[in-house]
């Protein structure tokens, strides 16, 4: 029995699932200024990815670099969110 796509597939749901409330509070109290926190993690975690050879290691790695990019649009709508009133506005607003 071949567990790869399973293994895979739930780190796939708990990196989404862990990014979620990340951009979240990144949002909250740094806005949107933190994109580039984002896209460094993705660079570190795409490189690493290239560099492990285990590839269900290599296979989660990209998917949390790809995760950290997604992040950065995820930021923009986070920002669209809290001015639909839909999210509280925290410290990393400016008035």
């Amino acid at each position: 029995m071949n567990f790869t796509g399973i293994i895979v597939g739930l780190a796939t749901f708990l990196v989404i699932g862990l990014f979620h409330p990340i951009v979240i509070k990144a949002e909250y109290y740094l806005g949107t200024k933190c994109w580039w926190a984002f896209l460094i993690v993705g660079i570190v975690f795409c490189v690493l990815s290239i560099i492990v050879d285990n590839l269900i290691v290599s296979t989660i790695l990209g998917v949390t670099a790809f995760s950290s990019f997604w992040s950065i649009l995820e930021l923009k709508e986070q920002r669209e969110r809290v001015r639909k009133g839909w999210f509280p506005k925290g410290p990393g607003h400016k008035e």
